[in-house]
């Protein structure tokens, strides 16, 4: 590291402080003077890619949330206040429309709603483009 210092005349601290220099003052006399140093930096120098599948392989423990969503509505509050038990909420999607699975809240497929054994199930039938996904969100 390289160290900056300006010589100062007599009786001149040499420190100024920014709103000081905002102003457009000088140095007062009770400021201590500031020593600045230039860093030096080490040049980065890029590596080749070695092992990409290895570090990527990392990522296939990773878990992600993945939800249905049958459709969604807009209501304002005092409407939600208003809900109770035996409420209906029409939802903006027809009942033979697919419906959107999510991951991580971002589109990736439309599915049907099926039932396997006592559980909903959903059958994919469209992966959706990623831009697409993204805008649906």
């Amino acid at each position: 590291m390289s160290s900056v210092t300006e010589p100062r005349p007599e009786g001149q601290s040499g420190a100024v402080s920014p709103s000081a220099l905002l102003a457009g003052e000088a140095a007062s006399e009770s400021t201590p003077d500031i020593l600045a140093r230039a860093v030096d930096f080490p040049r980065l120098t890029a590596k080749p890619a070695e092992g990409v599948g290895k570090s990527l392989e990392r990522l296939l423990d990773v878990t992600l949330t993945v939800s249905a969503e049958l459709g969604r509505i807009t209501i304002p509050i005092s409407s939600v206040l208003s809900l109770g038990v035996n409420s209906i909420l029409e939802l903006n999607r027809n009942v033979s429309e697919p419906i959107d699975l999510m991951v991580q809240g971002v589109r990736l497929a439309r599915a049907e709603v099926v039932v396997v054994g006592d559980s909903f199930a959903v059958r994919i039938k469209e992966i959706v483009e990623p831009r697409q996904g993204k805008q649906s969100k």
